[in-house]
């Protein structure tokens, strides 16, 4: 057996769940690697850090499986020791530890300090925006704010992330400064809910303010924006979209549902007609913006009525980019004292119904682009082609724009201009 903590001890961790986990696995191995400490993401490694997600039942089981699985490593001797962090741990610690004791050791979204005692390392405060990047060297995820103080009846995440908690504004320009000395391209910010920036520090939205100090960082050509919320939405955020030009014309504003009644029962402070007239606002102010939603379907009370409305309503939206998840019903959240009385079979009916749907939307939009030329951002190289994205797609979500390698040589985070030859439903073919 190895000596424990010894110097050749290397440190793998793994990630599961959203891109803020993604980010927070970052910052973890900034801090290892301040500490001098051997880090590897997702490769082998004799001490194991998971980082978990929590979120709904498939992510929650995937997180499960995977502690499992490197439990058992640990105890064949393949790997010494085994800690579980993220938001799984912090919203069931109490039954991880009773249920699978042989980790060693649970730790919740806000005790990193801990986590690294435990690594033999220390916490440094003074590291702002020191992290380990796992994106390609072309983009990097910006956490804006961490928790939220919406009250959504079918969402965990207050739980498990607590109440919303801005950083402030020249904390992220420092950041920002050390990703574009790195290479970066391209800034996405997340949060659990971007529209709310600010107030807490601020006693207002700042979002807009923090873009346009954002946009000044010399290096970093686009800035994507993701998660926002429709109830309250900071019009002046469409007015520097629409004006900076490396703000990229995209939201992503996910937004649920549009039946009245299931708005109302979870919680979100919507109904059909203000959101219907908050997406013409985003049209009007910022002429072919590209906007990303997310549904869910199957919630509780949800009728045949209720999800014809909703795919009425997808049909007439025209999303440039539509995710959509079954509901999951979930402890202490204000919806699990309803009944679930939607069945899963109906529930994955109606989820492949709106994505069929939606493919046929995106077919659509994008055969409406044979022929235009784009501004494309090179991200990798696979198989026989380069794979990039224009401003109107995120990563791993949207559109990818493939290149043939045979007659071209590109590189990573380099910009082309490509003209699109070719079409799918999620895919665009394109050549320089």
């Amino acid at each position: 057996m190895r000596t424990k903590y010894s110097d050749n001890n290397k440190i793998n961790v793994i990630t599961l769940g959203c891109s803020k986990n993604t980010y927070d696995s970052e910052v973890l191995m900034g801090q290892l690697i301040s500490n001098n400490k051997n880090v590897v993401h997702e490769e082998d490694g004799n001490i194991v850090v998971i980082n978990t997600c929590g979120f709904i039942d498939n992510a929650k089981q995937q997180s499960i499986d995977t502690i499992l699985e490197n439990v058992k490593k640990k105890n064949e001797g393949l790997i010494d020791k085994v800690f579980v962090t993220g938001c799984l741990s912090e919203r069931y610690k109490p039954d991880l530890k009773k249920e699978i004791p042989d980790v060693d050791e649970y730790f919740g979204t806000t005790e990193m300090p801990s986590l690294l005692k435990h690594l033999g390392a220390d916490y440094k405060h003074e590291l702002i925006g020191e992290r380990l990047l796992t994106t390609p060297k072309n983009y990097a995820y910006l956490k804006i704010s961490e928790g939220c103080d919406r009250p959504c009846s079918f969402c965990a995440i207050p739980l498990m992330r607590g109440k919303h908690k801005s950083i402030p504004i020249e904390d992220l320009v420092k950041e920002v400064k050390i990703l574009a000395e790195k290479g970066i391209k391209e800034l996405i910010l997340i949060a659990q809910d971007s529209t709310y920036y600010g107030i807490d520090l601020y006693g207002k939205r700042k979002l807009s303010k923090l873009l346009k100090e954002l946009v000044k960082v010399e290096g970093i050509e686009w800035i994507r924006l993701h998660y926002a919320f429709p109830n309250g939405f900071p019009l002046d955020v469409l007015e520097v979209i629409n004006s900076e030009p490396k703000i990229c014309n995209y939201i992503d504003i996910p937004l649920q549902h549009i039946s009245d009644k299931i708005l109302k029962s979870m919680k979100r402070g919507a109904s059909m007609d203000k959101i219907n007239n908050l997406l013409q606002i985003f049209r009007n102010k910022v002429p072919g913006i590209a906007i990303r939603t997310t549904l869910i379907v199957g919630y509780p009370g949800e009728t045949n009525e209720d999800f014809d409305l909703l795919k009425k309503w997808v049909m007439k939206s025209k999303f440039d980019r539509l995710g959509c998840f079954t509901y999951s019903h979930e402890e202490n959240t204000g919806a699990y004292n309803l009944i679930d009385d939607v069945p899963e079979e109906i529930k994955h009916e109606r989820l492949n119904q709106i994505m069929e749907i939606q493919s046929q939307i995106s077919w659509e939009l994008n055969q409406n682009k044979i022929g235009q030329t784009f501004r494309v951002l090179i991200d990798r190289k696979r198989g026989s082609y380069y794979v990039g994205r224009t401003q109107y797609d995120s990563p791993d979500v949207d559109n990818e724009v493939l290149i043939e390698a045979k007659s071209n040589f590109l590189r990573v985070g380099q910009f082309v201009n490509a003209k699109i030859i070719e079409a799918s439903d999620f895919d665009l073919y394109a050549e320089v």
